[in-house]
């Protein structure tokens, strides 16, 4: 007998260090070759590791949540002494080859996620769920927030071949848990709060009759065939602020705090703050300048779907210059959005709703919606947020505007 030590690959994206998401194993558990250990998380993405080897697992790098460096020990493995002398660290890729086409010897490509919010499990656990032709939705979890945890697959699947039920977890509303802070969530913790630090930010708020504007989004959705290409009020409000940004061009631009330099960026790379199962991500859309009314809709649906289910690229999820929020139905009256470091400007969206105005005298019903912005007081005036904001009000109400000049 022999000890065999996986060291943890380097994962992409130049990491040299990745966290513990889970593990599939425990010491002294008996594990095959290509079988799934665990999964370990960047900040983009959760990546499934494969042993390299047969063996006993005799130790494990620590706990979900711990950070292990690249080229550290991941697990310790007794062999049969074949293995002995083996390194697991992977080869350099071939420098011709494309960054997303280069396989990791000993691990798996990040897995899709169910496109469900309320189902929260592991990748692995996805994968077996695939193979096994299981819908994940009716598997009842035990987990933190509902989460399908190893258990609870094992339990389901060994219920679904005996034919008996499986047993239902039991939740206890009073039990405290202790839920670590791991993962994306982690990253999204810690960037809120270097935001709230670093930045002064200024809240501006102003509603904005879109009735006009809704008139027109319907019009041209009815000569839609395909509902996927219906347009949202998204892409009028992103190509009203291309427009604004012309005039105010202090809004597109990012801060290098490292420098202490403004960049003030003449093409528009859009965020557009998606809610997926992982946690808030932000992906982007590229020289949204560029682009007609029908291609930034189109565009923006395909990168918050690619964000939800991880199949986003690394550029996608970065390089934005302003970011676009909304909380869709659930927008509310007022919010105030945390800028998106290092931008130094976010335009939120809250909901749309009907009520009584006074219009030219008479008090008639509108469509009415409020934007409610934030903006990085060091680099941009008060004067020029609320400016820019009229604008975009102006364009949105006589929304041919956005189409002319």
């Amino acid at each position: 007998m022999s000890e065999y030590i996986f060291k943890l690959p380097d994962l992409g994206e130049g990491t040299v260090e990745s966290e513990i998401g889970e593990w599939n194993v425990k010491v002294g558990d008996m594990v095959a070759e290509d079988s799934i250990v665990g999964t370990m998380m960047t900040d983009k993405a959760a990546v499934e590791l494969n042993s390299p080897v047969s063996g006993k697992v005799l130790s494990l790098a620590g706990e979900p949540g711990d950070k292990v460096a690249v080229g550290a020990p991941l697990v310790v493995f007794e062999t049969d002494g074949q293995a002995a002398g083996k390194e697991s660290l992977p080869a350099d890729p071939d420098p011709g080859q494309p960054e997303q086409a280069r396989k990791l010897p000993d691990a798996v490509e990040p897995r899709p996620a169910v496109q469900n919010g309320k189902v929260i499990t592991s990748p692995a656990i996805r994968r077996r769920a695939r193979e096994a032709g299981i819908d994940l939705s009716t598997v009842p979890g035990s987990g933190a927030g509902g989460r399908i945890m190893k258990s609870d697959f094992d339990e389901f699947l060994k219920s679904k071949t005996s034919g008996k039920a499986p047993m239902q977890p039991v939740r206890r509303p009073t039990k405290t848990e202790e839920i670590k802070v791991i993962g994306l969530r982690r990253v999204i913790a810690e960037r809120m709060t270097e935001a709230n630090r670093q930045i002064p930010h200024f809240a501006y708020v102003e509603e904005i009759d879109i009735t006009e504007l809704e008139a027109l989004r319907q019009h041209l959705n009815s000569k839609k065939t395909d509902s996927s290409e219906r347009l949202t009020l998204l892409p009028f409000l992103g190509l009203a602020l291309i427009r604004a940004l012309r005039d105010f061009p202090q809004c597109n631009t990012t801060y290098d705090q490292s420098r202490n330099v403004l960049l003030r960026h003449g093409a528009v790379h859009l965020g557009i703050a998606t809610q997926t199962p992982d946690g808030l991500k932000v992906p982007v859309v590229i020289n949204a300048e560029d682009r007609s009314i029908e291609d930034l809709s189109n565009e923006i649906k395909r990168v918050s779907v690619a964000a939800k289910n991880n199949t986003a690229k690394k550029n996608e999820l970065s390089g934005s210059t302003i970011t676009i929020t909304s909380l869709g139905k659930l927008g509310g009256i007022v919010s105030t959005p945390v800028i998106n470091m290092p931008e130094v400007a976010i335009i939120g969206v809250n909901k749309a709703v009907e009520r009584p105005v006074v219009v030219n005298g008479q008090v008639t019903i509108r469509l009415m919606m409020n934007l409610s912005s934030s903006f990085d007081h060091r680099f941009v005036d008060g004067y020029d947020a609320a400016a820019m904001i009229q604008k975009i009000k102006e364009m949105l109400e006589h929304p041919a505007t956005i189409f002319i000049g």
